[in-house]
């Protein structure tokens, strides 16, 4: 007898939901075990098992759908962040850029009535970048901006959320820098900042780059000096949480409590974190000496400077720890045991940042084999 299709995905989605991926596995994959079967079986079959750390399946299983439904824009953008979880950048880069293809996605999509960029050099020619997600991917690509100008030989405009102007106005060499919302200059051809891996060929080989590429405002300086002096060091900066509304928090973001293992008489943190967690330094876990400044900070410049006289960062994958990457400064990251597709797989470095450092969950779930790791490099730092 036929599988009820409608009945199997109304009992696996929430198993999905609720974190229970093994069980939805355990529902899927007997129905699939011929070797073919609908393909939204295939699919809760991926949501299942990727999650689990079985990357090299769920690859195979996304080749087989997107050859299957070429026009299903969806299955090839979930390809294209296993392929660049792979490190496997020029055919990843395209299938990202069908980012924009899905339901959920057309609504903000860009339409800009100009071609895009294609990579050649146009000099005389006028091109528009302009950011698109979320900060810290602007963070981790602004340092394309410079590469843009040089390959294109055209005047640059960049396009950025008001909250990154003024860090874009120092250093990435556009000629001219406004923020989103604002009317540009008159431009021939435009570029998303996230499709400019896709349009000039980006590759492992090519990162970081030159680095730093963005810099602390010196007027900021002396107040956070002023600040913070006085305070034992080692500083270490501290986010534990990333923003709630992003699709994956839940599997990324921590609470302060679990990070108690770290806490030492010789180490100073500071809390930088923002949004509803930040409360949470209000219950300090015991022994944890911490300062807290998230209500002190207004802007990416007080976090920038924070950053710059702060000796490290400890983070979860967050917009701070690309912030902290682009200056140059040092970053431990905690990552859950299938991070996002930027910080690749089993690696303890990243080619981004020089100067940070991963730390990945061993097994799903396994915050606390993080926190013993993080605990023994940092008694390392403080003596």
């Amino acid at each position: 007898m036929n599988p009820d299709i409608g009945t199997i995905e109304r009992q696996v989605r929430p198993l999905i939901a609720a974190g229970r991926l093994a069980d939805a596995e355990t529902l899927v994959r007997p129905l699939l075990a011929s070797g073919s079967g609908p393909l939204v079986l295939w699919h809760l079959l991926v949501d299942a098992i990727r999650p689990q750390g079985y990357i090299a399946e769920t690859r195979a299983i996304q080749e087989m759908l997107v050859a299957a439904t070429p026009g299903d824009l969806t299955a090839r953008f979930n390809l294209a962040e296993t392929l660049l979880l792979h490190g496997e950048f020029e055919r990843g880069w395209r299938e990202y850029h069908h980012r924009y293809g899905m339901p959920h996605t057309t609504m903000i999509e860009r339409k800009v009535q100009r071609p895009r960029w294609d990579g050649r050099p146009m000099p005389g020619k006028t091109l528009l970048i302009h950011d698109e997600q979320g900060y810290g991917d602007t963070f981790q690509f602004m340092r394309m901006v410079p590469w843009a100008r040089e390959r294109s030989g055209a005047r640059v405009i960049l396009e950025i959320n008001a909250e990154s102007l003024s860090l874009a106005q120092r250093g990435l060499g556009a000629h001219d820098v406004i923020a989103r919302g604002t009317l540009p200059p008159a431009f021939d051809v435009h570029c998303e900042l996230m499709s400019l891996p896709m349009v000039m060929g980006l590759k492992l080989t090519d990162l970081p780059g030159p680095t730093p590429y963005l810099s602390a405002d010196p007027q900021h300086l002396g107040k956070w000096r002023q600040r913070l002096a006085g305070l034992p060091r080692p500083l270490v900066a501290l986010v534990w949480a990333g923003r709630p509304t992003h699709v994956n928090d839940a599997n990324r973001s921590l609470t302060l409590a679990q990070l108690a293992p770290l806490a030492r008489a010789d180490v100073t943190f500071l809390s930088i974190q923002k949004g509803p967690a930040a409360a949470q330094a209000v219950d300090l876990p015991p022994g944890m000496s911490l300062v807290s400044l998230s209500d002190e900070i207004h802007d990416f410049e007080d976090t920038a400077v924070i950053l710059t006289i702060a000796d490290l960062l400890i983070s979860v994958d967050s917009s701070p720890v690309h912030l902290a990457g682009a200056l140059g400064r040092p970053v431990w990251v905690m990552l859950p045991f299938v991070p996002d597709w930027r910080w690749l797989l089993e690696r303890t470095d990243t080619p981004w940042y020089p100067g940070t450092r991963l730390f990945r969950q061993p097994s799903r779930g396994d915050w606390d084999g993080v926190m013993a790791a993080l605990a023994a490099e940092l008694a390392r730092l403080a003596a």
